[in-house]
């Protein structure tokens, strides 16, 4: 006998905005408690928004692909014996006609510039969030009024306390903004990327349209090769012991723990102990300013069964044992795989690893995973003839070899720290002890 409200629910620390992607229950439905009423989407993950209570949904405040704040109001739900439905204030916004004093209608007054569409990032690099982007296109700022405003966040990032600010001491009208020639650019034109090739369409050819995420992950990449200059070092690994102690114990470990032991664990707390050896490497930058982090969040670049990529992230993981760190990898990456993320769980990583030996690779060059400084790929392991040391000589012998390749940010990284650390993460590896109890 209640109308119960729908909030937009918190995501993640650091998340303050969800899209709607569908509306699976519309006005009128009925819905069951915890039955899911529609489908959100951050830049982080997909999620279901679940019905608190058993009713009728009355009203929905917003639209599919509409972008909303967290604890906004985007549905109300009416319990047994309150189920009036009136339409929704989304419906009924739309630009209709108004009648005329003749008793015609007339059409709606159209805007008398149209603003070109505000850009994720400019031609700058400069990276405007979906709320930013929405409150600029509401207001009617053009890209170039958006490119003049000081930002106060991280790596001057234009907030929305900044827009909002901007729009109280305004004093140029939209159109005479839009429309003046003589605004002049953030920066100067010759920084511009250079506009790519067109492409010929012509012939047997098929065009295909990228999802969202494939979208959010080629901005992404883009915008960290803009950031950071990359370079990458390689170290080629005799990981025999490693190896050796796997198939001698992944039985054992399965039996003992209920969990299947691959490398990445052993990948991961070695790359774990480096950090705590170079702790420089585990860095984001801001402006000129350097954020060590004291915390080691490892993130692990997983493929998901679309072909798009994801990074979910063992928080803490220099408080994990192997056996921890086993259960953390198999649990996200089975979750990863079945689209059961979190938003949390893929965010404040501060080193990130990829295994490109999965896809049978021997090395790769990363893009780093911003803002952090470094990325490390692991190839595939193959045996391979190899010279070893013994009190009676050198010898040529099969061992299991593999690629490390760390990328990482020469603005603060320089080739010292970046090849000292990724030698020692072959060390460790190397120094693996093949009788290394469970």
């Amino acid at each position: 006998m209640a109308l119960v409200e729908l909030i937009m629910p918190k995501m993640g620390e650091s998340i303050m905005e969800a899209t709607i992607l569908r509306w699976v229950k519309n006005v009128g439905d009925s819905v069951e408690a915890d039955e899911t009423i529609l489908e959100i989407a951050t830049d982080k993950v997909d999620s279901e928004v679940p019905s608190p209570v058993a009713g009728v949904v009355t009203e929905v405040f917003f639209k599919e692909n509409d972008v909303v704040g967290i604890g906004k109001i985007i549905a109300t739900i009416a319990t047994e014996g309150d189920a009036a439905v009136r339409p929704s204030p989304s419906v009924a916004a739309q630009p209709v006609s108004a009648p005329s004093s003749n008793g015609h209608s007339v059409p709606a007054p159209q805007t008398a510039v149209a603003l070109a569409p505000i850009e994720k990032s400019s031609a700058a690099g400069r990276f405007y969030s979906p709320l930013v982007r929405t409150i600029a296109e509401k207001e009617r700022i053009s890209m170039n009024e958006l490119e003049h405003i000081e930002g106060s966040g991280m790596h001057g990032r234009v907030t929305k306390k900044d827009v909002l600010s901007y729009i109280e001491n305004r004093t140029t009208s939209p159109s005479q903004v839009a429309a003046s020639p003589s605004a002049a650019p953030a920066q100067p034109a010759a920084s511009a990327p250079k506009p790519a090739p067109a492409i010929s369409v012509s012939g047997d050819v098929e065009i295909i349209e990228m999802d969202r995420m494939r979208k959010i992950i080629s901005e992404h990449m883009v915008m960290s090769k803009q950031t950071s200059p990359h370079v990458t070092s390689f170290v080629e690994v005799d990981v025999t012991n490693l190896v050796q102690w796997r198939e001698r114990n992944k039985k054992a470990f399965q039996e003992k723990f209920g969990e299947n032991i691959t490398y990445t664990p052993v990948f991961i707390e070695a790359v774990v102990r480096a950090i705590n050896d170079f702790p420089m490497i585990n860095i984001s930058v801001d402006g000129t300013r350097l954020i060590r982090k004291k915390y080691i969040n490892i993130g692990m670049a997983a493929a998901l069964p679309s072909g798009n990529l994801i990074v979910p992230v063992i928080k803490n993981a220099n408080h994990l044992n192997l056996v921890g760190l086993t259960k953390a990898v198999n649990d996200l990456a089975n979750r990863a795989r079945n689209n059961q993320l979190r938003p949390d769980e893929i965010q404040d990583g501060t080193f990130t690893i990829t295994n490109v030996g999965v896809f049978g690779n021997v090395m790769g060059t990363p893009i780093i995973n911003q803002p952090q400084v470094a990325i490390m790929a692991t190839g595939a392991i193959r045996k391979k003839p190899a010279v070893v040391e013994t009190p009676y000589g050198d010898l040529i012998a099969v061992r299991q070899m593999m690629f490390l390749s760390l990328s990482y940010d020469h603005r603060v990284v320089d080739g010292f720290l970046g090849g000292s650390f990724l030698r020692r993460v072959g060390d460790y590896l190397e120094q693996f002890d093949v009788n290394r109890a469970l």
